[in-house]
């Protein structure tokens, strides 16, 4: 069984968590498979993609402790940089690295019965990134999620901007798919240019946030090919012929 489901709406893409025994819980082949799903997304002709998790009790219970995940690699704008429209469509709870995951998306739609919660406070660890959700809702708001830990409604999160609509429970994913075939239809060109000015002028970045998106481009390097044919034109003593991939 795959943890992350692919299926293609039109011009849409769906990714689904698919762990539902497990509440969605964000393991390390997980957050390796929405990485290469995203990754795949983004070099494609698919123009909008939506991250959903499987059933109705949780979008994702967040890190999987029993497995822990590099939990920056499926991370939209981080793991996997794209200009391209992200739409989370959440239900149950959205707790811990997946409020990262929902407040990294551009849109959001949300089942009545979601929970939005982040207990690392409580728990005694944090990867920091969520510091970025004091830019995208009101400051005192945020910070009463992030220090307090007490969860948060759908409606008090459509009414802080956290989320875009709520609907009942069961339709999240045909209406963030509605939303996502609106976007298709327009020009890719301009939503790709506005969002990029978003994400790169207006959007500040947290440290926790450009550490993540440094190890990215530096997993880059050192997955390439180049890197392997260095080596082995080190130890060949020959010059190395290097493609830059």
């Amino acid at each position: 069984m795959s943890v992350v489901i692919t299926e293609q709406h039109g011009l849409v893409t769906l990714l689904t968590i698919n762990r539902p025994d497990r509440r969605n819980a964000i393991c390390r082949d997980t957050a390796l498979a929405l990485q290469q799903a995203l990754t795949e997304f983004d070099a494609s002709e698919q123009r909008v993609v939506v991250i959903t998790g499987a059933g109705n009790e949780a979008f994702s219970a967040g890190a999987d402790v029993n497995n822990l995940p590099e939990l920056w690699r499926c991370i939209p704008g981080v793991g996997v940089v794209t200009d391209k429209p992200v739409i989370a469509a959440t239900a149950g709870w959205v707790v811990g690295g997946a409020m990262v995951m929902h407040m990294m998306c551009d849109l959001a739609v949300a089942a009545d019965n979601t929970r939005f919660s982040y207990p690392e406070g409580k728990m005694g660890f944090t990867g920091g990134m969520i510091a970025g959700l004091a830019a995208r809702i009101p400051h005192k708001i945020a910070m009463e999620l992030i220090l307090r830990g007490k969860p948060m409604n759908a409606q008090r999160a459509y009414e802080v901007g956290l989320v875009n609509e709520i609907v009942p429970v069961g339709q999240q994913v045909d209406a963030a798919l509605d939303m996502a075939r609106e976007l298709a239809a327009m020009a890719p060109l301009v939503l790709r240019t506005i969002k990029g000015f978003v994400r790169r002028s207006v959007l500040p970045q947290g440290p926790s946030e450009q550490m993540a998106a440094t190890l990215a481009q530096l997993g880059v390097v050192q997955a390439s090919q180049d890197i392997e044919e260095g080596r082995s034109a080190f130890r060949e003593k020959r010059t190395p012929d290097f493609k830059g991939r």
